[in-house]
């Protein structure tokens, strides 16, 4: 299944919403399960993102929707980026 990397900031109500209820952050990996993605890692990071996170899905369409729905509450921003195997990459220049 495509892997896919999404850097997120999280707006002042965000913020705000994480500080009162610090578990919100693994319901939202629960919503985007139902979604059809996976959270397969989530690290908090100090910089121009509040988190990184390397999700599964079967394909574009359904990450993008997903990045949508959740971008369209107001707490968050997002990049997302589909990953490539390094593997399948040189296969791909051979």
């Amino acid at each position: 299944m495509p892997i896919y990397i999404m850097l997120s900031t999280l707006t002042s109500d965000g913020l705000e919403t994480i500080k009162k209820k610090p578990d919100r952050i693994l319901e939202v990996g629960e919503e985007l399960k139902a979604m059809g993605v996976t959270v397969k890692g989530q690290w908090a990071v100090l910089g121009d993102y509040d988190f990184v996170n390397i999700m599964e899905a079967p394909d574009n369409e359904t990450i993008a929707r997903a990045s949508v729905e959740i971008g369209s509450r107001g707490s968050v921003s997002m990049v997302t980026m589909p990953a490539i195997p390094v593997e399948d990459f040189i296969a791909s220049l051979k």
